[in-house]
């Protein structure tokens, strides 16, 4: 296709110069006919642009079920269209637009790797785990919080984590206790200035992620080591949850005593804490902050390196397509779902943090 278009293009270009030529021998006696020549100029180009664009049949989308599925895929619904209209600027004609979510994060780093996904929406600690067949191509931004602090009593406040004006490519994980008798009793000796030891954690039932989740596993078991020379492997009683909106449902009812999260995921389930959960309290006075980890690189859009359409073009049309989406108010409230505010290019070395990270879990896991 590219031969035949070079090839139209010479003879269009040949055709120009010789109309130019003719056009220098009659100039003294006709003068030329510019609304035809504009006319068949726009119809020529018209056709150039038809015949440059390139055509997609399907662009396979997946989400990690960091929310309820049937939530991302309600929310995500209008990306289909944005994203269709974006790539079509970028030279792109894409028939459908498929999103689904992931069983799991591994689901969707493992579709990736194997090609049976284009484009995944993923934390960067799945990005990593399955880099081998996927490629970063975005880092998400989002708002920055009101509280950022080390220190866990400091989120205890009783008031709500706001986001603040300043954009920001890191979150931290937070462990927070529950309304159960044992979370009370952490929160209070976290709150009484007290350190927690390592029995005081190991008596609670916790809830985690995946094991290539940053917040719901990989940081939280980095801090563990860091404080306790313990993993997430070494708790007595941790279950893993399918979905955030699960984990905080078994805190609520006290299935569980401790989660562990991103740190502004309080905002999100706030209102369902009462209206779904049965609480009667407000989240921000039933739970409370017992740790908090060092930050973690934002959420990336990544691409498989397997997939039969991607290649270098595309990826730059998907980068700006993603990026002009995140520019947009509509684009906005779609990407919010993942409180995401826009996205910046990426490269590999942004996750090297993330590689030593998983570094250190393998060599956890195996001891």
């Amino acid at each position: 296709m590219k031969k035949s278009l070079a090839i139209l293009l010479a003879l269009t270009m040949l055709a120009g110069v010789l109309a130019g030529c003719g056009a220098a021998n009659t100039t003294s006696t006709t003068a030329p006919d510019t609304t035809a020549a504009a006319e068949t100029t726009a119809a020529a180009s018209e056709e150039t642009a038809e015949a440059a664009a390139k055509t997609i049949d399907t662009l396979k989308i997946a989400f990690v079920p960091s929310r309820e599925p049937q939530e991302i895929i309600t929310a995500t619904e209008p990306l289909k269209q944005l994203l269709k209209d974006a790539l079509a600027k970028e030279g792109y004609d894409v028939g459908n637009v498929e999103i689904t979510v992931g069983t799991t994060y591994e689901a969707v780093g493992e579709g990736l790797e194997a090609g049976t996904i284009d484009v995944g929406l993923i934390p960067g600690g799945t990005y990593v785990l399955y880099d081998d067949g996927a490629e970063v191509i975005l880092t998400a931004t989002r708002d920055g919080l009101s509280k950022d602090s080390d220190n866990a009593k400091d989120w205890n406040d009783g008031q709500p984590t706001e986001a603040s004006d300043k954009q920001a490519v890191s979150y931290r994980a937070l462990f927070i206790a529950g309304p159960s008798e044992k979370g009370q009793e952490l929160q209070a000796k976290v709150n009484a200035g007290e350190e927690l030891t390592w029995d005081d954690l190991n008596g609670a039932n916790w809830s985690v992620m995946g094991t290539s989740s940053p917040a719901g596993y990989i940081y939280p078991a980095l801090w563990l080591q860091d404080h306790y020379g313990k993993g997430i492997s070494d708790l007595s009683s941790a279950v893993q949850s399918d979905s955030y909106a699960s984990a905080f449902a078994r805190l609520a009812s006290g299935q569980v005593d401790v989660l562990v999260t991103y740190a502004d995921a309080r905002r999100d389930y706030a209102e369902r804490w009462n209206t779904e959960f049965g609480r009667t309290g407000s989240i921000w006075e039933e739970t409370g902050v017992i740790g908090v980890t060092a930050p973690i690189y934002n959420d990336t859009i990544s691409v498989s390196k397997n997939s039969p359409i991607m290649d270098a073009d595309l990826i730059a049309a998907l980068q700006n397509a993603f990026i002009n989406i995140g520019n947009t108010e509509e684009g906005k409230a779609v990407i919010a779902i993942y409180s995401h505010n826009g996205y910046q290019k990426a490269q590999a070395s942004d996750y090297d943090n993330e590689r030593a990270a998983q570094k250190l879990i393998r060599e956890l896991s195996a001891n």
